[in-house]
């Protein structure tokens, strides 16, 4: 069992509200994940929206269904990271660089203002902020095809 105390709904403004367990209602609230990258599923906080946890989802699955999927589509409308796909070309290996690539969303354009705004998370997962603080998410590193790798490598 879920173990969950209370309930989410939405109200005629399309803001996403919590009901606790002693029937109070908050308006405006917003889920944040704990671990996006590693455990995107893991540790969803219920947060007001003055800062404060209402709650907690240890996992998000163990919710009930209409949970999930207004946690869903909360996170959905929140969270914007492409995944890096390709890498056609660079336009230097200085910085800043221009970088054409495509991604889970189409083809674009990066300029990658800094190699210290490439991050490794874990393993080979890596998030690239590009000069308009978009975040890339590379989710394997070592999945990509050899020509992106030895573009890549030379800001490693």
């Amino acid at each position: 069992m879920s173990g969950i105390t209370f309930t989410l709904s939405r109200n005629a403004f399309g803001k996403l509200c919590f009901t606790g367990e002693d029937g109070q209602i908050t308006e405006g609230v917003h889920p944040v994940r704990a671990f996006p990258i590693a455990a995107p599923d893991e540790g969803v906080s219920i947060v007001a929206p003055d800062g404060h946890e209402l709650a907690w989802i240890d996992r998000l699955t163990d919710a009930p269904a209409s949970v999930q999927t207004l946690v869903r589509e909360e996170l959905a409308q929140r969270e914007f990271m492409p995944e890096l796909e390709h890498l056609y070309e660079v336009s230097t290996f200085a910085t800043p660089s221009i970088w054409r690539i495509r991604t889970n969303r189409g083809d674009t354009t990066l300029v990658l203002n800094g190699e210290e705004d490439i991050h490794r998370v874990r393993g080979g997962t890596l998030i690239i902020v590009d000069h308009h603080g978009i975040q890339f998410l590379i989710r394997d590193l070592f999945s990509l095809d050899q020509h992106s790798k030895r573009l890549l490598d030379r800001f490693l």
